[in-house]
């Protein structure tokens, strides 16, 4: 589903922008960590976050990502959540702190709400 020419935009560690949709329709947008493993892309949040709340409701997503070094390579993602898993110790946040070189005091302070939302692509438009 992931054309190989844009592969890496997913296996850098690179920010992605996550589209949900919200309680009144409207797209709800936020840049977010995301780890790509060949079949789902992995995001996490809390269950008191708004696209959480979103993706509960609609699990419809889009993510864009651009490459850095050229602005006008990039590529879009429609998927859908194929499930949302809990993460009480926030084991998967910990993968993504090291993922994106992050250093923070363990343990989370919110671990015990920590979800993992499991996105499986079903379109891509590349540039």
């Amino acid at each position: 589903m992931i054309p190989e020419s844009h592969a890496d935009l997913l296996t850098r560690p690179l920010f992605v922008h996550l589209a949900t949709i919200g309680p009144d329709g409207a797209p709800h947008v936020q840049p977010v960590w995301t780890v790509w493993d060949g079949e789902f892309l992995r995001f996490t949040t809390t269950t008191d976050r708004r696209k959480h709340k979103n993706v509960v409701a609609e699990p419809r997503v889009s993510i864009s990502v651009t490459d850095p070094e050229q602005p006008y390579r990039y590529l879009e993602i429609r998927g859908v959540v194929e499930r949302i898993e809990p993460d009480p110790a926030g084991d998967f946040f910990d993968v993504l702190a090291r993922r994106y070189d992050l250093s923070y005091e363990a343990p989370l302070g919110d671990a015990d709400r920590r979800v993992v939302i499991v996105v499986r692509p079903t379109h891509t438009t590349r540039q």
